[in-house]
């Protein structure tokens, strides 16, 4: 007696009826040649699948495998060449893939493929079949170190065989129904890469000054004065002489390199993050390194700690957080960052990425990798500097400064003298709300494109689930 999946209708459409897969195939493992016998496998020309070649594969039809055994190999070996319209279903690590092979095929024992015996039910509706009867494949496996469905199960594995015709007619409409959706998730990922060129395109010109009206602009509509780029770089600088409290004589911040600099607005002037810093001590600071800063110093609570990684996805905390006790979090007091600080990025491929530590953090400690900029404060604004370290003029600069072979890195004295762009202050907080407000909007779609793509999938099944549903009438269902 045929096992039916549970929850199927016992009364298929009329001319339809259940099978097994053991009453329509020829149910055909596979095997490994002896791999330490190179005569197995140099030079040859049959075509050898194991299930690595299948995952991530969405063709229907696959030729090859990443390698080919030769006539020795196959004669050797457990492995069978297939032929042409053979599906190829692995049977364990994982269960579940399936493909149908365009040329004879031979493929591992990760497999067990369905040779059809007649010309009565065709290679693409076990396809469709099979790719929706995952959980049902699964639910005849066995085994303690991996499941894998033996051959006598796969013979058990039911099907319902529609007349031939309605066979033809529901593969053209499953396929029909997938082509719609991949256009569209293919229409969805390029609006998602059009959404990273427009964010580029934004901070691009609100670094150049075309994203607001500059001040000057507004000075001179307004009929009224205002503070320069340069005169409010002079005022921080002056400020930082008078309030300095470090230890021996005032050094003046090195000031921006003029490399890769371009002709900035009306009002504005170039700065390094040297000069915007704090001026305190170690207010431009990078992390620990060496044995300041082990392995073996984390621990599960107490002082967290700030890792590239974390700047990178701009999310602090969570079940990955690494922490330091407040004991050794005070022996690295020269490395902690607070609210409203600015953190890049020292090294990775490429350095650069940057973020704001978030209002709703405690103070930590940044890692070694990690650059430190607290600006000099209520005279910037440290979302505009954000954007502005993100865009891609400044990016450049930072990809001019890094160095390395196997690990490319920017060094803290490079980053301390690139140039920064340096708006008048209302006109760093005009731009920076101008971005907030573009960036809102984006994030907006492409929270709303990744939905629709994520929800392809459930559609594909639900397409599936009605191609072979017992209440199916005809195609109609699936229009």
């Amino acid at each position: 007696m045929i096992a039916m999946p549970a929850g199927s209708a016992r009364n298929l459409p009329h001319g339809w009826r259940w099978a097994t897969m053991g009453g329509i195939a020829e149910v055909v493992g596979g095997g490994t040649p002896r791999t330490t016998e190179p005569s197995n496998f140099e030079g040859g020309e049959i075509p050898w699948v194991t299930p690595a070649d299948l995952s991530g594969y969405t063709e229907k039809y696959i030729s090859h495998g990443r390698r080919f055994i030769t006539r020795r190999g196959l004669e050797s070996s457990a492995a069978r060449l297939l032929p042409t319209g053979a599906v190829l279903f692995s049977s364990r690590a994982p269960i579940g893939y399936v493909a149908i092979a365009h040329n004879p095929i031979a493929t591992n024992q990760g497999f067990k493929n369905f040779v059809l015996k007649d010309g009565g039910v065709l290679p693409e509706y076990v396809y469709w079949w099979l790719k929706s009867s995952k959980r049902l494949a699964e639910s005849l496996a066995s085994g303690t170190t991996f499941l894998e469905i033996s051959g006598a199960n796969a013979k058990k594995i039911p099907i319902p065989v529609a007349p031939l015709e309605q066979q033809r007619e529901i593969v053209a409409e499953i396929e029909k129904q997938f082509s719609r959706l991949d256009e569209a998730v293919a229409n969805l990922r390029r609006v998602k890469a059009n959404l990273k060129g427009y964010k580029a395109a934004i901070l691009k010109a609100a670094v150049e000054g075309r994203l607001v009206p500059t001040e000057a602009e507004l000075a001179r509509h307004e009929n009224r004065s205002y503070e320069t780029g340069e005169q409010l770089l002079q005022r921080i600088l002056e400020i930082r002489r008078r309030q300095w409290k470090g230890k021996g004589k005032y050094k003046e911040p090195i000031g921006p390199n003029s490399a890769d600099h371009y002709k900035l607005p009306e009002g504005w002037a170039w700065a390094s993050p040297a000069q915007l810093s704090a001026g305190q001590p170690y207010s431009l600071a990078i992390g620990p390194f060496g044995s300041s800063l082990k392995v073996s110093d984390y621990t599960s609570a107490g002082v967290p700690l700030v890792f590239v990684r974390n700047i990178r996805a701009g999310a602090f905390g969570g079940q990955e957080t690494v922490f330091v006790t407040p004991t050794k979090a005070e022996e690295l007091r020269a490395h902690w960052v607070n609210a409203g600080h600015l953190l890049i990025t020292k090294m990775g491929d490429p350095p650069g990425d940057v973020c704001i530590y978030p209002s709703n953090r405690p103070t930590a400690v940044i890692t070694a990798d990690c650059i430190k900029l607290q600006l000099a404060s209520n005279l910037l604004c440290a979302s505009f500097f954000a954007y502005a370290i993100a865009s891609a003029p400044v990016q450049r600069q930072v990809l001019g400064i890094t160095k390395g072979v196997a690990q490319l890195k920017v060094s803290l004295g490079r980053f301390s003298s690139i140039g920064l762009p340096l708006p008048p202050l209302p006109e760093q907080i005009r731009i920076a709300a101008e971005i907030d407000r573009h960036f809102s909007v984006l994030r907006g779609v492409e929270s709303d494109t990744s939905a629709i793509c994520r929800r392809t999938d459930p559609l594909r099944r639900a397409v599936l689930r009605r191609a072979f549903g017992g209440d199916r009438r005809s195609t109609q269902s699936l229009k």
